[in-house]
């Protein structure tokens, strides 16, 4: 989206976490969710009139071939 508003070509993009943790309740779930492949990556689709990222409404974007495996319940830890 910001290579978009900017008239640049987008490119990789690249998250890092600071204070990533799991609790004690939660390494079940998520051991469950390592047995998981994969899928295929979607592609978000924006809305290509916007060039002003503050015009952005939810309706301008479009998640197209998203795949996903039924919910895993993790209770939130306190």
């Amino acid at each position: 989206m910001l290579a978009q508003v900017c008239g640049l070509e987008r490119g990789e993009f690249i998250h890092t976490l600071g204070d990533a943790h799991v609790y004690s309740n939660h390494v079940e779930p998520l051991r469950e969710q390592l047995e998981r492949y994969p899928h295929p990556f979607p592609l978000l689709e924006l809305n290509p009139e916007k060039t002003d990222i503050n015009d952005f409404v939810f309706e301008d974007f479009t998640l197209v071939n998203y795949s996903h495996d039924p919910r895993i319940k993790m209770q939130m830890a306190v």
